[in-house]
Order: C-alpha cells, then structure tokens, then sequence
C-alpha cells in the first residue's frame, strides 16, 4: 500500500466503509473505529451497513426516494446505495448509531465501486460526524430568536414608556400652558420659571416622539403606504407649518414655484415629516437674519430632487461623516439650540423606506444643502375597463328616496378629488369627507352615513384602528366600512378584511370595481336598517325595548 493511500485509510477523522454488493462490511478504517465504536475484526462481514443507521430515517427516506425516482424502494441497504448505484452522486444525512447504542447526527456520502470491466464491486461510505455544525446551527437559531424576542420586548417597552411618559408630561406641559395664559399675569421670576418648565416640556415630547418613531421603523412597525402624492401640496402644507418658525427666527423663506404638477410615489405623511424635519433644521441651525430655500430639480425622467439650501454656518467634512449617527449632535450639544441628535436618522430611515435617498453637501463658513431623491410617477388616475363610460346610477336606487351618505376618510387631496369627481356621476350618493381617523370617526357619529370609504394610512390613527373604534360604537358598528388603499400586498389585505372591513379594494382605483362595492355596501346597509326597523316595530308591539 502507498504512503498516501495507508494515510487516508487511517484518516481518524472519517469513517470510511466499503462494502460489497449486498452490503456486508469489507473494509472498517481507524477513523470508523473511533467514531462507530467497533474493532476492525468485529465489524468485517459480520454486520452490514445498514445496521449503523436509524431503522426510521431509513423508512422516510426510503418513501421520498421512491417518490422521487418513481420505482419502489425498499428500506435498508437499498435505500443507502440506490442513487449511487444508478450512477448519482448522494449526500444525505442520517442518525448515525455506535456499538454502545449512542447516536449522532452524520452526513454520509456514497460511491460506487466498480471494476475495470465497469461491473459492481461493492459500495464506499463516507461518514462524517456533524454533531459540531448542528449544534452551531442550533445556537444560530436559538441566538435569532433570543435577539427577535428582545427586538420584540424593546419596542414593546419602549411603546409603553412613551405612554407612560406622554401622560404626566400632558399635564406637565398642559397646566403650564393653562397658568402661562390665565387672568392673573404671573411675576417675571414666575413667567422665566415656566418658561423652562415649557422649554423642557416641548424637548422632552421630542425626544420621546423620536425615539419611538426610530424603534417602530428598526422593528418594521411603521405604518408606510407608497402612492402618487402631489409635491405642490406637500410643499404648501410645509411652508404653512413651518413659516412662523421662519418669521420667529428673522429667517428668509423661499419656495421654488413647480412649472409643472409632480407626483413622487411616496407616503404623504412621512414625506411631510422628512421635510418638515430638514426644514425646522435649516432654519434652527441658521446664522441671524439668514435664508433657507427649497428647490427641486428632475434629476432624471423617473427621479426628482428637492433640496433645503441654508446660510448657516456649515459643516467639516469630519462633521459630514458622523451626521446620522443617532444621538449625535456634532458639537452642538452645549449650544444654545435644544435638540435629541435623532431627527436625521429617523428622516434618512423614513426616505429609505420610501425607495429614495437622501444626501447633504456643506461648506464651512458658507451653510448646508440636504436633498431627498425620490421616484416621480403620474397622478393617480381612476382605472376605467376597456370600453367603459359614465358609470350609470344602479336602478336600486332609482326610487325618490332621498341620496344615500358615503363618508369618504382620505387625507391625500388628490385620492379625494378623484373620488369627489366619481361620486359626482352618482346623484344617488351625497359624499363627506375627513382628512383624518379622528375627525372620521366624529363625523361617523354624528352624521351615521350609510358607508363609509376609509384609506389605511392616515394621520394620528390608522384606517384600521378607526375601524375598531367604530365598531365598538353601538350607534356606528352597523355600517359597512370600505378599505381603500395602496397597501395592495396579500397579507395587507388579509390583515384589513380580519379587522373587519366590509370590503378591501386597492389603488388605484378601478371605477367598476369601486362602484359594485359601494351598491352592494349600500344594499346591505339598507337590508341593515330595514331589518332593525321591523325589530323596533316588533319591540312596540309586544312592550318591550329594541336591541
């Protein structure tokens, strides 16, 4: 035997077998006897191959074969040899069992042995121990988990510190606010005093606000809905709410005009944040008496740029490369300006889920420019069928009864004109509408539409967390509630109709669609109401209350 070949044999390591063609051992190397327990002499046609594995592995195994290479395979040794025996390659792994009774989890690989006329001589086994990877494995999963069950438990005590938190600091901040504008003028010393009271109050709300925004977007939490919204809009809004922040400061404020409409596809309440957030920057972080401009520019046909250019005092590029660290406010945190360090990466986070970027270039001494990249689409269009018209009033309608009440609850302009317009053909239909859940559900109450149309995405509560309120409400649980979203994924949707909306249709809007939801809504709306009518008729009659 050559040098080379007795060192594989004596590999300690491997469990090298051969057998012959009907599985009896022929050959049982060093590394078989340390792994398997057995002597040379004990194993060598006296026990066969298939001894050394589990009985059960081998009946499973032997039934997906069977399956896989469509012919009935028998468990045994015809199950360890029969790819390689048809010319395959086979790895597998198997529960391996020693002399002493012990197992261990093994990989086995097998090769056919052949003579030189290509006839078989037998079968080599190749057994390796992989107890080592599995338990590697084992606490890879068990150290995943171990690191979801925190990420879980973070967000969940985070969430509930922000409550716990949000409530003494509304009375904080509330009876402050209350002593600060009562009939009695506080004293200086008095008024300085709640000065720092609201100060610390209003950072305090930051901090909090943002913190719990950057645990809900690592966590996968946040509520994002990417649709065509109008960068005008936006635009006006932010220059609304930011303007007496600007007129405070002794800052000019300068909005480029659009030549044209543009719709990004993006969230509408988060890209207001991501801009309301660079805006407040630009004008906290300025020199006195400076200037903050916003200008957008098409980068491309299919992308779009909107840039916050101030004239404050810039930044290193040292600065440059730690800004959106979290809780890192670049030297200024002895500065005159409050902030947390966490606004940036919640902003950057924020664009990123939109499917945009974000950038900044500055220069010492001259001020900061911060741009956000973002997909420009086409405005959300109402989806007509091939050969479709004016969409006709459903004869079921067509009775002199008075209009029927849709409460539609969109807080983007343009998914509510287009809407208005359809409803518009519907002289059968009187549409409200509320910009947000809170103000849908007050309207809910106190007008009791007949349906209620109610997107996902909305400010301060979501379409689904209205929905459960409504539901709870005696006077309002009975009508139909109508999703309406760009959440279009199947789980979105399966997540919507086991909250308990009526129906769950998707942007944009598909008119046919939308308009045979609505009568079949308002029919069972009316069924509903005809229903309860004959159990109040019922209730009088026999004396007793309604349900």
């Amino acid at each position: 035997m050559q040098p080379l070949e007795h060192a594989i044999l004596a590999s300690a390591n491997v469990s090298i077998i051969a057998t012959d063609e009907k599985g009896a051992i022929q050959m049982f190397n060093a590394g078989a006897e340390r792994m398997l327990g057995y002597r040379a002499a004990d194993a060598l046609n006296k026990i066969t191959v298939s001894d050394l594995f589990d009985a059960q592995e081998m009946m499973a195994r032997a039934k997906e074969l069977s399956v896989e290479m469509k012919t009935t395979i028998k468990p045994g040794f015809e199950t360890l040899i029969f790819k390689a025996a048809c010319g395959m390659g086979d790895i597998y792994e198997l529960t391996t069992i020693r002399n002493d009774g012990s197992r261990f989890p093994a990989v086995v690989s097998v090769t056919t042995l052949r003579n030189d006329e290509g006839g078989t001589l037998g079968f080599l086994l190749l057994v390796t121990d992989n107890s080592a990877r599995q338990r590697l494995e084992s606490d890879r999963t068990e150290a995943l988990a171990v690191a979801q069950k925190a990420s879980r438990a973070k967000s969940e005590f985070i969430s509930s510190m922000s409550h716990e938190l949000r409530t003494p600091l509304n009375s904080i901040l509330g009876f402050a606010q209350l002593i600060e504008s009562g009939a009695t003028e506080p004293t200086p010393s008095q008024k300085r005093s709640l000065e720092q009271i609201l100060k610390a109050g209003w950072h305090l709300l930051e901090l909090i606000n943002e913190v719990l925004d950057l645990s809900l977007i690592e966590s996968g939490k946040v509520r994002m809905s990417r649709e065509p919204v109008s960068l005008d809009d936006v635009m006006l809004e932010c220059r609304a709410m930011i303007e007496s922040q600007a007129d405070v400061r002794g800052i000019g404020l300068s909005f480029q005009e659009l030549a044209l409409p543009n719709f990004v596809q993006a969230d509408r309440i988060r890209l207001k944040q991501v801009l309301i957030n660079l805006l407040f920057n630009a004008i906290k972080y300025n020199k006195p008496g400076g200037a903050v401009a916003v200008e957008c520019a098409l980068i491309s046909p299919d992308s779009i740029r909107i840039s916050v250019r101030d004239t404050g005092l810039g930044m290193t590029q040292e600065q440059l490369a730690q800004l959106f660290q979290p809780f890192n406010r670049l030297g200024k945190e002895s500065g005159a300006e409050e902030g947390t360090g966490m606004g940036l990466v919640v902003t950057k986070r924020l664009v990123e889920l939109m499917g945009g970027t974000i950038g900044v270039g500055s220069t010492l001494g001259v001020g900061s420019v911060f741009w956000v990249e973002l997909s420009r689409t086409t405005a959300p269009q109402l989806a007509l069928d091939e050969g479709e018209g004016a969409v006709p009033v459903s004869p079921q309608f067509r009775d002199g009864a008075p209009p029927c009440t849709l409460l539609y609850v969109e807080d983007n302009p343009v998914n509510l004109e287009l809407v208005e317009q359809l409803i518009a053909r519907r002289p059968d239909i009187h549409l409200l509408s509320a910009k947000d859940g809170i103000r849908g559900i007050e309207m809910a109450r106190a007008s009791l539409p007949d349906v209620i149309l109610m997107d996902i995405n909305l400010p301060g509560i979501s379409g689904i967390e209205a929905l459960k309120i409504l539901a709870k409400d005696p006077s309002t649980a009975p009508i139909p509630v109508i999703a309406l979203s760009a959440k279009a994924v199947p789980v979105d949707i399966e997540v919507g109709l086991q909250a308990g909306f009526f129906r769950y249709l998707t942007k944009p809007v598909k008119v046919s669609e939308l308009m045979d939801t609505l009568d079949l809504a308002l029919k069972f709306a009316k069924n509903a109401n005809d229903a309860r009518g004959q159990q109040e008729v019922s209730a009088r009659r026999n004396g007793r209350p309604a349900n």
